[in-house]
């Protein structure tokens, strides 16, 4: 099934378990159905509906987890809804209340040349309004200068494997760095820590941590980095 087929309905579905649950969490029919807004019966139908089109995995009285194929239209959606959020406060100054509402009318119909502009006008952000992470777009540069050089984007490969921030990772979770984004100033400071594309890293929950800040494992050198790094440090899971 392309995704231009999908339906708004199953575009809602997927985004709120990559909400609930980006990292491999398992999100409850009541969750869904709670926010959703949908009886959980129906919820249930929907569930097996998505499951037979291979974008979650269902167990019954458990819940759903989404499929490497389900993660990568909800990461499509949800970003596309972020940004929406962060351009319609920042640059239209829409009320706070009216955002999120006005964000999900708009994000089923935003193409991607438009959604690629808009975050390029807004300087690649990394959170929306609610701080909550802007998942990475799904072309497969290394890093956003690829991006500012593109010339023609009909050229250009889409990422064939999905990406999680460093920020969005659960204790012991380990990849491969993949993607990093970001302006001149932040991609110069991420690599004055050598973490490139191409490393090993690997995030434990560390109680000792200072505030708002991340402790990691990058080829076998221990760093702490700051929140807004491990915002646009996305690896391979």
């Amino acid at each position: 099934m392309s995704e231009d087929k999908i339906s708004e309905n199953i575009e809602e579905y997927l985004e709120v378990l990559y909400r609930n649950g980006s990292n491999g969490e398992q999100v409850s029919t009541t969750k869904l159905s709670k926010d959703l807004g949908i009886a959980p019966g129906s919820v249930t139908q929907m569930l097996k509906k998505l499951e037979n089109l291979g974008y979650i995995n269902y167990t019954p009285y458990k819940g759903a987890i989404l499929t490497d194929e389900g993660m990568k239209i909800a990461q499509k959606i949800t970003r596309k809804h972020r940004i929406l959020e962060k351009f319609l406060m920042d640059v239209l100054k829409i009320k706070e209340e009216n955002i999120h509402e006005q964000a999900c009318e708009m994000e089923h119909t935003l193409s991607d040349e438009a959604e690629r502009a808009l975050c390029t006008m807004l300087h690649n952000p990394d959170l929306c309004p609610e701080d909550n992470v802007i998942p990475a777009c799904d072309f497969d540069f290394d890093s956003c200068k690829q991006c500012y050089s593109q010339k023609d984007f009909d050229q250009v490969i889409n990422r064939k494997f999905n990406l999680l921030s460093v920020s969005e990772l659960t204790s012991d979770s380990e990849g491969t760095v993949s993607f990093i984004r970001g302006n001149d100033e932040l991609l110069d400071d991420i690599a004055a820590l050598n973490i490139q594309v191409g490393n090993h890293l690997k995030y434990s929950f560390n109680e000792d941590s200072v505030d708002n800040s991340y402790s990691i494992m990058v080829e076998d050198k221990e760093l702490n980095i700051p929140v807004e790094m491990a915002n646009n440090i996305f690896i391979r899971i």
